[in-house]
């Protein structure tokens, strides 16, 4: 094997797996103690017991809010919740143009053109308040941007966001255009809390990799969104609902999943990249599941049930539990929100910690410029005459 003798001779793991390439302060995955934070809080306690303002101003401020900052800065974002009338005109025309491919597709043109019409600039040339400001303008609005997506998909007028509502409840309000239920409305609050931030995932790379090169703002959120489309990334808690959809009835579990395990199949919404005991957010968000109970949820437990028995025979010595994405999918359907929507929902949450990495990337000078090692045909060969 011809090996590139300009590149240092490091064995590195497929995927960078456990390849630790910057420092950071915005959280940390723990996988093995099945942990994770925001700063220096619990990321599940913070859903618990906060709302989405104030574990957003944690995120891009580095503290949590007391009342006064709290109210000033639920008052501040829920003013940029409105788009500038340049971006509110095309949509129409972007909708449109991705009916096909939904809200999330649409959302990178949409978001390219909201950093053109806010004046976005490059992180490198401006200071850290306005780069704050840019990542707020851009997280108040992404909310905005996919519901009125989804609803101009479907022939709908896009509902105007609401400034007396919090952030979880205005995105159901604008999604369903109904007074969003409380309770609804709050464990949504809740699973978009849990999720705005996991680690140097996909797309939190990719948006740190952009903002390395001194780009804006959008330009750094259109890679992430990107990064985030992706199936492996962020579009398995449709699937997950796919499974139960197929399973149907829990005496039908047992025989389904063997057969799919035993094909080589991976059951979707179980086990994680990271994690080696059960995903925080799956536990925290069974209980969400198991306060509104019903038939559904009923047959998800059943079936979580299955299969890490049959995962435990079938594959033993490792540890495959529920992941976020299982029960998420359960809890977005009870709270109304159809499933082509629930990567786009994750999407409202984690621009949050993507605005977050980007902010400490900015203040790094030095452009992320990895290496790769050349496995081809030794070199110099003579090039071939044209025929």
């Amino acid at each position: 094997m011809s090996v590139n003798r300009t590149a240092p001779r490091v064995e590195v793991p497929r995927g960078l797996a456990g390849v630790v390439v910057t420092d950071t302060r915005v959280g940390d995955v723990r996988g093995i103690e099945g942990f994770y934070h925001y700063r220096e809080y619990s990321a599940v306690e913070l859903a618990r017991t906060r709302g989405f303002e104030d574990v957003w101003h944690l995120l891009v401020h580095g503290i949590l809010p007391d009342p006064g900052r709290a109210a000033s800065f639920a008052a501040e974002t829920a003013r940029l919740r409105r788009l500038p009338e340049d971006v509110r005109a095309a949509l129409p025309a972007i909708a449109a143009a991705g009916r096909d491919s939904g809200p999330l597709a649409g959302l990178r043109t949409a978001l390219s053109l909201l950093g053109a019409a806010r004046g976005f600039r490059p992180v490198y040339d401006t200071d850290p308040e306005r780069r704050r400001a840019d990542t707020v303008a851009a997280c108040a609005a992404v909310p905005t941007l996919l519901t009125a997506l989804y609803r101009l998909g479907r022939g709908l007028e896009p509902v105007e966001p609401r400034e007396d509502l919090p952030y979880g409840a205005n995105y159901l309000y604008m999604l369903t255009g109904e007074e969003p239920d409380p309770r609804r409305a709050r464990a949504v609050e809740q699973y978009l809390i849990s999720t705005i931030d996991h680690g140097f995932n996909a797309s939190t790379f990719t948006a740190r990799v952009i903002a390395s090169t001194g780009a804006d703002v959008a330009a750094c959120l259109v890679g992430a969104v990107g990064a985030l489309s992706g199936p492996l990334h962020g579009g398995a808690p449709s699937r997950a609902l796919d499974t139960l959809d197929a399973i149907g009835t829990p005496d039908r579990a047992d025989a389904w999943i063997r057969e799919r395990v035993l094909a080589g199949d991976r059951v979707m919404g179980f086990g994680h990249a990271v994690y080696r005991t059960e995903d925080p957010r799956s536990r925290m968000l069974r209980e969400i599941a198991l306060d509104f109970g019903g038939p559904r949820v009923d047959l998800a437990v059943e079936v979580e049930r299955h299969v890490e028995a049959v995962l435990t025979e079938l594959k033993p010595g490792r540890e495959l539990h529920t992941n976020v994405e299982y029960y998420a999918g359960v809890v977005m359907e009870l709270c109304g929100l159809p499933r082509e929507m629930f990567t786009p929902t994750f999407a409202a949450a984690r621009v949050v910690g993507w605005s977050a990495n980007i902010l400490e990337q900015a203040t790094d000078p030095k452009i992320i410029r990895p290496v790769a090692r050349y496995v081809g045909p030794e070199p110099p060969v003579a090039v071939p005459p044209a025929a």
